[in-house]
């Protein structure tokens, strides 16, 4: 049966913005173009670092960064930071209220050891809070702020052109994983308040951190708006997505693992660890055969040889 899904033709975004779209390991990256300037965006992930450094070199096109902006501090979207601001002299420009947890370089906060990521540490120039307003390849943004996924995460919107650079907090088919509910926050209200707020405005195209820019942006807000629902009423079913997605990403970046590893590395690493047993009542071992037999049934994984490896 063909999907009843509407396909919606990509936006056309001005030529003074270039999305640099990368796979699920690392964000988009947005080049803002101005005369002989640009800024940057979000930087990706650390062991992409060399990457972006060429994609982005190669599409300044002889133009100096002068800027480099994160929508948020997880390490898909600031582990190239410290190889940009080094390569370039570019000014980081942080959320304000990330900025501490930056400068103190809390591994723990920016869900680093947690869930076994890494990144590079870097140094700040600057803050932006909700409702600064900047100027970004010609035309003015306003901050917003938009916590769930993460919660001093901004978005960036040009009412202009009703253009959303949203990092994490819309992407076409949902959002990034509401974290802070299962760490004993408020994910999941402030996550509805934030689609509120989103929906409300005269968007009329989204550059995701993930995933190409889109235009069907009623249809976007259905699927995010449904996602959201069926966590809400099941947060064991958040939970379960949540482990299914660090495995994943893991695995995005190790590429592989040894299936009779997989309970040791659940139980090094406190996010899974925790989250397993709080809400689903099982301990290692338990999530270990669980996530490897879903995963393996979703066609997301599959096993060589006692190896689990990402398709």
């Amino acid at each position: 049966m063909a999907s009843s899904r509407s396909v919606a033709p990509p936006p056309r975004l001005p030529a003074s913005l270039l999305v640099l779209e990368r796979g699920w390991l690392s964000s988009n990256n947005v080049l803002c173009i101005e005369d002989e300037e640009a800024a940057l965006v979000d930087s990706g992930y650390v062991t992409h670092a060399a990457q972006t450094l060429a994609l982005v070199e190669k599409a300044l096109d002889g133009r100096r960064l002068t800027r480099l902006i994160n929508t948020h501090s997880h390490s898909d979207h600031i582990g190239g930071n410290a190889a940009l601001k080094h390569a370039t002299g570019c000014r980081v420009l942080v959320p304000a209220g990330m900025a501490a947890t930056i400068a103190e370089w809390d591994e723990e906060a920016l869900l680093l050891s947690p869930l076994g990521q890494q990144a590079a540490r870097f140094q700040h120039d600057a803050t932006l809070a909700a409702g600064d307003r900047l100027t970004l390849g010609g035309l003015e943004w306003q901050a917003l702020a938009v916590p769930g996924h993460d919660m001093d995460a901004l978005a960036y919107f040009n009412a202009d052109q009703g253009i959303l650079i949203s990092g994490d907090a819309l992407w076409q088919d949902g959002f990034g994983v509401i974290f802070a509910e299962l760490l004993g926050g408020d994910g999941l209200r402030t996550t509805r308040q934030t689609l509120d707020m989103l929906a409300a405005l005269p968007i009329r195209a989204v550059i995701p951190g993930h995933g190409a820019p889109f235009a069907d942006i009623g249809e976007s807000f259905e699927r995010a708006y449904s996602r959201l629902a069926s966590f809400e009423s099941s947060i064991e079913r958040l939970a379960r997505h949540a482990l299914k997605v660090m495995l994943v990403f893991y695995l995005l970046e190790k590429r592989r693992v040894q299936r009779r590893e997989l309970p040791g590395l659940i139980a090094s690493l406190s996010f899974p660890r925790s989250v397993a047993a709080r809400y689903l009542a099982m301990d290692e071992e338990e999530t270990a055969e669980w996530l490897t037999a879903d995963l393996l049934r979703a066609g997301v994984l599959q096993e060589e040889e006692g190896w689990l490896v990402a398709r």
